[in-house]
């Protein structure tokens, strides 16, 4: 393993793309699938997921990515310190899970070429930290709280299920179906107590975290899944996602500081999710 495949991979995994993260290396594509492959074999796991277009980072990818970062970043670091000093801005940014990666690579990506001399250290949001990125429900008293996105939910299906012949899903459908619970997830926060009142009962048939598993057992056939309206999710071949009708299964997310921060950093990343949240 060395810095020049860990860099592949995090350019992979930021972009979502073998091709894009290729022509961002200067390298050809096969140099840069070989490196990859390498990679895998050395730590013994299986980064990407292919997809028809692109690819979708797995749950040993996302266990990858912080400690990839941290060492090209120290390896960075080394190399700058022989050049001009620059002052460095450390900065703990708290990031809930399954916030996208390739819009938010592209949010702090945009953030650290803003910031000169910004020590980004991503953690989780309940820990200490200058700013957070959470859903509004997470928000604590004497933060601030400014919306980048509105997230839809929709019900991911095995092909195998008759359901994906629907155009979409009432609630009545969830009756007896096999459904994965993840947890935390606005959306079950939402759907599941609405079941229980209308006496709905599902066939829970595992309880997990992250998306990427829960889209593992999607398409094992094990059951449904609730998961964001992601593009990149929804183009996977393997699994069909349809819509929820009778329900409205949404978050938003956004970013949290307290009030009695003005740094600089701050003012800077406000600036960006403000004009991103005026994207959308």
């Amino acid at each position: 393993m060395d810095v020049r495949q860990l860099s592949y991979f995090i350019a992979v995994y930021e972009q979502g793309s073998i091709s894009a993260a290729a022509r961002q290396c200067c390298i050809t594509q096969p140099s840069l699938s070989t490196a990859i492959r390498q990679l895998e074999q050395e730590l013994g796991v299986i980064l990407f997921t292919r997809l028809p277009k692109g690819v979708s980072p797995t749950e040993d990818a996302d266990k990858l990515y912080g400690h990839a970062g941290r060492l090209v970043s120290q390896v960075n670091s080394i190399k700058a310190s022989f050049l001009l000093p620059i002052k460095k801005v450390q900065f703990k940014l708290g990031l809930i899970k399954a916030l996208g990666v390739e819009r938010m690579s592209q949010l702090l990506r945009e953030f650290s070429l803003l910031v000169e001399g910004l020590e980004l250290h991503l953690v989780e949001p309940t820990e200490q930290c200058d700013a957070r990125i959470i859903t509004a429900g997470q928000l604590k008293a004497g933060e601030v709280f400014e919306p980048i996105w509105n997230d839809s939910y929709m019900l991911a299906i095995p092909p195998s299920l008759p359901l994906t012949l629907k155009a979409s899903i009432a609630l009545a459908d969830f009756e007896n179906l096999p459904l994965i619970k993840r947890t935390p997830c606005d959306a079950w926060n939402s759907l599941y107590p609405e079941l229980g009142r209308r006496n709905i009962k599902p066939d829970i048939r595992a309880d997990i975290q992250t998306i990427e598993y829960a889209l593992g057992l999607v398409s094992a056939g094990i059951g449904c899944a609730l998961v964001p309206d992601f593009y990149n999710l929804t183009q996977r071949s393997d699994v069909i996602f349809k819509t929820i009708d009778e329900v409205a299964l949404q978050r938003t997310i956004g970013l949290a500081y307290r009030r009695s921060n003005g740094s600089q950093p701050i003012k800077i990343l406000s600036q960006l999710c403000q004009q991103t949240a005026n994207k959308h």
